[in-house]
């Protein structure tokens, strides 16, 4: 599966949400684990155990939740997902591990499910306690709240969020053997972004039949081209989380890679991941744009995703891109420090649809086009390697005076 989504196998759905799918509520409330009013605690709940699967962060320092999830997840099936905001239960020792299998039981008590069936995750500071008294009375308060209020995904969402401005969600539908099958997705995702799976929450619902195993391998590879191809800051939280459930509401004949209608959903599930990845790129900490790397022409796919995700997380092409500054200088020096085979002879680089070098000999532009297409708020860098057919997207932002400031007060 390569970056390029194939969008007419699929319908995108406006304003659809991660309960357009059917079997899916979902609820969200204020119980009192952020400072402010926002919402802090949420959940989804499928009607049935669904089929699931998750990715999770690759830092060595992995918060509690997340040995919880995987424990739950070890059976292939979820039917609820409980996630706070404002605190990561991050390195908080024995008592973090506790309030974790707390959180799951309670969710699983309260919304009527086995406690095997229920995933938990987090996001926030790392290295405080959870206020347990809280979770408690925010779980109890879902249960009342689930699946009788019109806005539950808007809620939901925003129960999700941290430094986030803005929600994130997709949704798309795809015919599959006759069927019409539902896929979503809600995120979130500001700093703390420099995934292999990064700090970053993402959520998916469908009505899909499809077997674990093969949804393990689709949100694999999903992940790898969408948000292990996103970086804001460089840094990888300790509480990256991608869940994904399926319900089988659609009634479809089971979807495995033979399937002849593989390829569609695969194109749709990986376009909602896409949507979400871009989302929370363009959504760092203080940015103003966003930025997409694409590199063709290397020697594989592994190494242009190497050579994009150098060029992205360049702290000093971020800040250039914040400067509307057409320095491709910045740009080639990422590129041949990415530990990646290139030949220094034989590099282009375009700024959109400007030429800024060719076969790595700088070329006269208009400096003042150049200006007025990096002051735009979708910025899109284009490197040419003539070296081999590998061909990769990054996605990341501009590294502004505005993420320095909400990252130097992040706690206080």
């Amino acid at each position: 599966m390569g970056t390029n989504v194939e969008q007419q196998a699929f319908t995108i759905i406006e304003n659809g949400t991660i309960v357009t799918p059917a079997g899916f509520t979902v609820g969200g409330l204020h119980c009192g684990l952020k400072k402010t009013s926002r919402n802090d605690i949420g959940a989804i709940r499928c009607d049935i155990p669904a089929t699931a699967a998750a990715v999770y962060t690759t830092n060595v320092f992995q918060a509690a939740p997340l040995k919880v999830t995987r424990e739950s997840l070890s059976n292939g099936r979820l039917q609820v997902v409980i996630v706070n905001s404002g605190n990561a239960n991050a390195c908080t020792g024995k008592q973090g591990e506790d309030d974790a299998y707390a959180m799951r039981a309670a969710a699983a008590r309260e919304l009527g499910v086995a406690e095997e069936d229920v995933a938990v995750a987090s996001t926030g500071v790392i290295g405080e306690l959870l206020k347990m008294d809280a979770v408690h009375s925010g779980i109890k308060a879902l249960q009342e709240q689930m699946g009788k209020e019109a806005n539950e995904a808007e809620q939901f969402s925003q129960a999700i969020l941290t430094t986030d401005l803005v929600k994130k969600e997709a949704c798309v539908s795809v015919v599959v053997g006759g069927k019409t099958v539902t896929i979503a997705g809600a995120a979130k995702g500001s700093g703390m972004i420099h995934p292999n799976m990064a700090t970053m929450l993402a959520f998916m619902t469908s009505d899909a039949v499809i077997g674990a195993e093969a949804l393990q391998r689709l949100l694999r590879q999903a992940t790898n081209h969408t948000f292990n191809m996103i970086t804001v800051d460089g840094d990888t939280s300790t509480n990256d989380m991608l869940v994904a459930m399926s319900s089988g509401y659609a009634g479809n004949e089971e979807l495995t890679m033979e399937h002849p209608d593989w390829d569609a959903f695969a194109a749709g599930f990986t376009y909602v991941c896409q949507v979400l990845a871009k989302a929370i790129a363009r959504d760092g900490e203080g940015a103003t744009k966003l930025v997409e790397v694409e590199v063709t022409g290397a020697v594989s796919d592994d190494s242009a995703q190497a050579i994009a995700k150098t060029v992205i997380g360049s702290s000093l092409v971020k800040s250039a891109m914040f400067g509307a500054d057409a320095n491709w200088g910045r740009i080639i020096a990422a590129v041949g420090r990415a530990g990646q085979p290139v030949n220094p002879d034989t590099v282009d680089i375009r700024l959109g649809d400007i030429s800024v070098l060719e076969q790595s000999r700088p070329v006269v532009f208009d400096e003042e086009a150049a200006l007025a297409y990096l002051q735009t708020d979708t910025v899109r860098i284009v490197v040419d390697l003539h070296h081999g057919e590998g061909h990769a997207v990054a996605w990341g932002c501009d590294l502004t005076y505005d993420y320095v400031r909400i990252n130097a007060a992040y706690r206080t």
